[in-house]
């Protein structure tokens, strides 16, 4: 790696291409036209979790038969008791707000033939009130927001920057820090993949908007870049981390081996009315709760788990062929296509599904403001924990959540921005004697290896057993990968590796001090 290297400052840090990330990108540039915004993404700009969100957003619209408490309500079932109320009221009650301005920016949402918004219904809400642009909602926000972001010309969109950790008292000090000792935040180390260099970015404030970490599991929705980035760098930062227990496994990813990550046949699907089978084709929700499909994902996941281990079969299956189909391959094109290239005509075949990691419910603690523990550093989306989603997120509320949460940091730097002054002697990354990799395949087995040990002992069903197992193979892979870390050269997949071996001990680690079951975890001692 070059050991020239420059400093590069900048007013706003954003690490993060998703809706969180342009969202407050997209306000601190239109309020402060003198300001520098800089948005870092590892992949394309468009390359992240939002854009493969296929529901849409969850908002109180059709006010005659909805109401904020049914909302709220179904938020706080959802969440198994865990969710933090007052979060909960503020997000539900400041949706249409926020919605609103995503299509005054220019967002579509499909309307009904009244010319009102055709709002969906997905498992764990009481009422239609899911905005939708067919089953691509998240692809048109993206786009959305990307156009407004692209004409800003105070926004430097980096592409192909990977943040490797961020700039605290330990590196401008060279001063070790603590978990809940007083520490600030004054920027990143990024690597430029392309041109193979460290840059040293130092800025007023930094928002971590990077998304989740659905790669530490075999089957994932989640796309390459959900590596548990953010959530890794912040806890190196020492900065207050929580509930990383509770992961969302998604019932039904469609079965297609090979394919990676899955392909997602959205939880509206099921809103729309389409019935789980068996492998032998029996219904079988009903053995499980009153609500059937449309119970809340930990319970729907469960129950498809518990009816594989029982039968031993692969998958199970996802029955539309009753449904209108004019209308459901209206709503549902990609899926429809999707599965045609599979031979799976939807109006008569079953789609094979099975549950796949999907969302992580914890991670970083940030209060109402998005502020996290660690001072000048923000944090929004799925990355955080903000009390909204307790146990286990309700369909569509994540979307909603990123927007809020953009929208109140962006409310909290605008009073602080003038005051707030760039630091000095930050010093540039030090890649004194590294060495350059050679072994590649060293990497491609651990990173396998931390799938494996994943889905094997911390997956839809834990036990203490288990997680033993997984805690004493996860020390293992950390050691030899941190000695791999210290003296190679960088690059992405090993800072990935890194990141990918904390946020899955995190995980292990918050799963054995859970004493009892709720939303998305599920262990048979606790039974």
């Amino acid at each position: 790696m070059p050991s020239e290297q420059k400093i590069f400052t900048t007013d706003f840090l954003v690490i993060g291409s998703g809706i969180a990330g342009l969202t407050f990108a997209l306000k601190t540039a239109t309020k402060f036209k003198e300001a520098k915004i800089t948005i870092i993404t590892k992949d394309e700009q468009s390359e992240s979790n939002t854009k493969y969100a296929q529901g849409g957003i969850a908002s109180v619209y059709n006010k005659t038969v909805d109401t904020f408490e049914q909302h709220i309500k179904d938020t706080l079932i959802a969440g198994d008791s865990l969710c933090d109320e007052e979060v909960v009221k503020m997000v539900v009650e400041d949706a249409p707000k926020r919605l609103q301005e995503l299509i005054d920016w220019g967002a579509q949402f499909d309307e009904n033939e009244q010319g009102n918004y055709d709002l969906g219904r997905e498992g764990g809400h009481s009422q239609n009130r899911i905005l939708h642009h067919a089953d691509i909602t998240g692809a048109e926000i993206e786009r959305t927001l990307l156009a407004q972001v692209n004409a800003q010309p105070n926004i430097d969109f980096l592409t192909y920057h990977y943040a490797i950790d961020l700039i605290t008292e330990h590196q401008v000090k060279q001063k070790k820090t603590k978990r809940n000792s007083k520490v600030s935040c004054f920027g990143a180390y990024v690597l430029d993949i392309k041109k193979e260099s460290v840059k040293t970015i130092i800025s007023k404030f930094t928002i971590l908007a990077s998304g989740g970490n659905g790669q530490v599991y075999e089957t994932t929705t989640n796309p390459p870049v959900a590596t548990g980035d953010g959530i890794a760098m912040a806890y190196r930062a020492k900065a207050e981390i929580s509930e990383m227990e509770f992961i969302q496994f998604h019932p039904t990813a469609l079965y297609n081996p090979g394919e990676y990550p899955a392909f997602l046949i959205s939880e509206a699907v099921r809103g729309f009315g389409a019935k789980l089978r068996d492998f032998n084709g029996n219904f079988f929700m009903q053995n499980y709760d009153e609500r059937e499909e449309l119970a809340s994902r930990d319970i729907v996941a469960r129950a498809i788990d518990n009816e594989l281990k029982k039968s031993g079969k692969p998958h199970l299956y996802l029955d539309c062929t009753h449904l209108d189909m004019e209308k459901f391959k209206e709503h549902f094109p990609n899926i429809t296509k999707k599965c045609l290239s599979l031979n799976i005509d939807v109006s008569k075949d079953y789609i094979p599904v099975v549950p796949a990691a999907h969302y992580i419910c914890g991670g970083i603690n940030v209060n109402k403001k998005a502020k996290t523990s660690i001072k000048k550093l923000y944090a929004c989306g799925e990355v955080t924990r903000t009390g909204l989603h307790g146990g286990n997120r309700l369909a569509s509320n994540s979307l909603l959540e990123g927007l809020v949460y953009a929208h109140n940091a962006f409310k909290n730097v605008s009073k602080k921005f003038n005051k707030v002054k760039l630091p000095e002697n930050v010093p540039v990354w030090n890649d004194s004697g590294v060495i350059k990799n050679m072994e590649k395949v060293l990497i491609s087995h651990d990173r396998n290896e931390v799938k494996t040990i994943m889905t094997n002992y911390v997956g839809i069903v834990r036990s203490n057993e288990r997680l033993k197992r997984a805690e004493k193979r996860l020390r293992v892979l950390y050691e030899d990968n941190k000695r791999l870390y210290d003296y190679s050269e960088l690059s992405v997949d090993l800072c990935e590796l890194r990141n990918l071996i904390t946020t899955a001990y995190l995980i292990t680690q918050f799963s054995k001090k859970r004493t009892s079951n709720c939303g998305g975890f599920y262990s048979l001692d606790c039974i």
